[in-house]
This record gives structure tokens, sequence and C-alpha cells, in this order.
């Protein structure tokens, strides 16, 4: 059940960054179209520093959901022993 709706809110995180976030940020830093097509040259060769912003975003936000809903739920105090 746990892997399902980590599925599933990976993949609400997932269409949250891509389509809201990741816009935001392109306008920010003045890349055109989507955040994961910014990048710098060096000699031939192309660094996509957009793409690598915008896994560790979705990263960030998958785990701060994980961290405050596993608080809300109350499931870090499962492991504690009682006094």
């Amino acid at each position: 059940m746990g892997f399902i709706l980590g599925g599933a809110v990976s993949k609400v995180v997932t269409a949250l960054v891509t389509d809201i976030i990741n816009p935001l940020l392109g306008m920010a830093f003045g890349a055109v179209g989507d955040f994961k097509t910014a990048s710098f040259g060096i000699g031939q060769a192309r660094i996509l520093y957009g793409d690598l912003i915008s896994v560790f975003i979705d990263f960030l936000v998958v785990a701060l959901v994980v961290y405050f809903g596993v608080k809300a739920i109350g499931l870090d105090k499962l492991d504690k022993k009682k006094e």
C-alpha cells in the first residue's frame, strides 16, 4: 500500500515541479522554454545544469512531503519505547 501511495505522491510532485516550478525558474534565469534545457557550454560540451537543478528540486519536494506526512500521521513515534 505504501509503495502505491508513494508512487502517486511522486507523480504529483513531479508534475508540480515540471509544470509550475520549472517554468518559473526558467523565467527567472532567462532560460528559453523549460528550465531543464538551461545549459552553458565549455568548448564542445554542453553542461545541462537546469536538468540537475530540476531533479534536485523534485527530490527536495518529495522528501519534504514524506517527512511532514510521517510527522502528521505520527509514524515517527511508533518505534519509541513507551515509558
